[in-house]
Formats: C-alpha cells, sequence, structure tokens
C-alpha cells in the first residue's frame, strides 16, 4: 500500500512536468527502480510507459483544444518515432543503454548552456521551414528521438521541445504542444514491445496512468495560463534537474 502511495505521488508530479516540457521520466523512473529495486530494468520502463503514454495522451489533447499544432511537422515526427521507438525497445532487450547513459549529461549541459545564452530562444513563434524541408526534418527528429525514447528515454520530452524550438523556430509553448504528440507515439511503440515481450506491471502501471492523467491536467492548465516564458523556465530547471541525476548515475555506473 505504501508503495503505490509513493509511485502514485510519483506518476502526478510527472504527468505536472511532463505536460509542461517533459521530463516526467526524472521523477517516475527513479522512483519505481527505488520501490522495485530487484525488478527488471525493462519492466520497470515498461511500466514507465504503460502510464506515461496516458498522462502524455491528456495533455496532447488538453494543447489540442487550446493551442494551434503545426501538424505538418507534428504529424511525420510522430510517424517516425512510432518505428523508431519500437525499434528502440527491442534493442534495450538486447543491448546495454550503458554508452548513451555516459554521454547523456554532456549533450544535456549543452542545451541548458544554448538555451540559457539565447535569452530570446522560443519567445516568438516563427516557423523556419515548410513544404517537404519541414517533413523531412521532422522525420529525422522524430526517428533518433524515437529510438533514444524506446532504448533508454530520460529527457525525451525536454529534447523534442528543445529540437522544435530551435530547428523549427517555434515558442516554448508550441513546442511543448507538438512534442506531446510525437511523445504520445514514442510511448505507444515502446509499449507494444514491452507489453508483447512480458515486461509491463499491468495494475501497477493503470494506477499510475490515474495519478499521471491528474498531474497532466494540472502542467497543462499553468503551461496554458503562463505561456512561454513559464515554459521556458521550467524547461531550463528539468534540464539542470536531468543533468544532476544523470551525471550521478554515470559516476555510479562507472565506479561499481
Amino acid at each position: 500500500m505504501v508503495d503505490y502511495l509513493v509511485l502514485g505521488c510519483a506518476a502526478f508530479g510527472a504527468g505536472l512536468v511532463d505536460a509542461v516540457v517533459g521530463g516526467g521520466g526524472l521523477i517516475q523512473i527513479p522512483a519505481l527502480f527505488s520501490v522495485y529495486p530487484t525488478m527488471a530494468p525493462a519492466t520497470l520502463v515498461g511500466t514507465n510507459k504503460l502510464a506515461a503514454i496516458f498522462g502524455t495522451g491528456v495533455a496532447a489533447v488538453n494543447y489540442a483544444r487550446r493551442v494551434s499544432i503545426a501538424w505538418s511537422t507534428a504529424a511525420p515526427a510522430a510517424f517516425s518515432a512510432l518505428i523508431f521507438s519500437f525499434l528502440g525497445a527491442y534493442t534495450l532487450t538486447k543491448v546495454s543503454p550503458d554508452f548513451i547513459r555516459a554521454l547523456l549529461p554532456f549533450i544535456l549541459l549543452a542545451v541548458a548552456v544554448y538555451t540559457f545564452a539565447k535569452k530570446d530562444l522560443g519567445s516568438v513563434h516563427a516557423p523556419m521551414h515548410s513544404g517537404a524541408r519541414e517533413q523531412m526534418l521532422a522525420l529525422l527528429i522524430g526517428a533518433v528521438i524515437g529510438f533514444y525514447d524506446g532504448f533508454f528515454g530520460p529527457g525525451t520530452g525536454s529534447f523534442l521541445v528543445f529540437l522544435f524550438v530551435r530547428v523549427f523556430g517555434f515558442d516554448f509553448l508550441s513546442a511543448s504542444a507538438v512534442s506531446k504528440v510525437v511523445n504520445v507515439a514514442c510511448n505507444f511503440a515502446a509499449l507494444l514491445w514491452f507489453g508483447y515481450s512480458g515486461h509491463v506491471l499491468w495494475q501497477l502501471g493503470v494506477m499510475m496512468a490515474v495519478c499521471q492523467v491528474a498531474g497532466s491536467l494540472v502542467g497543462t492548465r499553468l503551461a496554458m495560463k503562463y505561456g512561454s516564458g513559464f515554459v521556458r523556465k521550467l524547461f531550463l530547471l528539468v534540464v539542470s534537474s536531468l543533468i544532476i541525476k544523470t551525471a550521478y548515475d554515470a559516476i555510479i555506473k562507472w565506479n561499481s
């Protein structure tokens, strides 16, 4: 009972953060590993995907009601993410992600420094691409981030938000909306493989999904109310936290 209470609270917090800027896995995945330290990693990641798809799905619907989603970018990115996230999830059951674990803090640090230095980054919605170029870039981003999400995952939403701001010229609010659509595709594809291979705790995942949805509703309302400036600040906070967490994990793994 206590375990479910802890994980329910973690799922609510993850849903709230994930709805705004992504990075909910920073809260939810460590909570799962802490409560079930002897459980197979793939099973815990699979259970996380079950909860996350509901939270992210609700956030995507709420954004679609209030923000004009750039479907010409979101649709091709989601399509390639769907395919490559499945491949990433399959690869996770075959190959260790330790090499990505070691690189991740440095990648996140570069993202944080760039975003902090560019004070006006994401403050204005000024799309930079259209037509075939827009679709090709979207397909590429969906493929790379989709594979990463299925294979490892921490910070996926934050990476998507940053790339849609930097590469496409979206403001942070619009980028967050598009990233939710792509993230739903990532979670769905990875969940297909984890569910098929028996790596999901269904009862626990459903309970956490309910809590994630509640957190997602709160997070979406906050993003809508306070706009891109708020999303940018929370983005920097989440990425900074991810840097600390992933650096700590990499050091522990290196010394073990």
